[in-house]
């Protein structure tokens, strides 16, 4: 016997009956919250007001007001900017969180943080910089300019 369970993004908790027992789940902090599936994959930008969880690929930039959740599956080649971010999966590129980074046991990141508190549990991987500050605005990381080959003196 299979049972699916649609959560909806709007509940704050759900009632679950399986064989003639009620469990009670909560669901993310009650608020409405953005889910991106395994399997799915997206080219571009994403800019959210509310929570984000993120299971699928995704090849762009991440701009997320609340809490932005990258799955053990989850793949995120690009930037991201949040309030907090829990990592579980991979990201290549830049990470910026005004409150809180997590770094779960599966985590590999390739590219730099910035972050006002860091939590690494043990096994994640972090291939860059951290720089920790105080409760900034979120913004791009800076733009370093290059120098063109023909111009460097020998």
């Amino acid at each position: 016997m299979a049972f699916i369970v649609f959560l909806s993004t709007f509940a704050p908790k759900i009632n679950i009956n399986i064989m003639g027992k009620i469990n009670e789940e909560f669901v993310g902090g009650g608020g409405p919250h953005n889910v991106f599936a395994t399997g799915t994959t997206l080219t571009g930008k994403i800019e959210t007001e509310s929570d984000f969880r993120l299971d699928g690929r995704i090849e762009g930039e991440i701009a997320c007001k609340g809490k932005i959740v990258i799955g053990p599956k989850g793949y995120v080649k690009g930037n991201i900017m949040t309030v907090n971010a829990e990592i579980l999966g991979t990201v290549d590129g830049v990470i910026r969180t005004r409150e809180r980074l997590v770094l779960k046991s599966s985590a590999e990141i390739k590219g730099d943080i910035f972050i006002q508190t860091l939590e690494i549990e043990p096994g994640a991987k972090l291939n860059g910089t951290c720089t920790m500050s105080g409760k900034e605005e979120i913004t791009t990381p800076p733009v370093t300019p290059m120098t063109p080959v023909n111009a460097i003196k020998k």
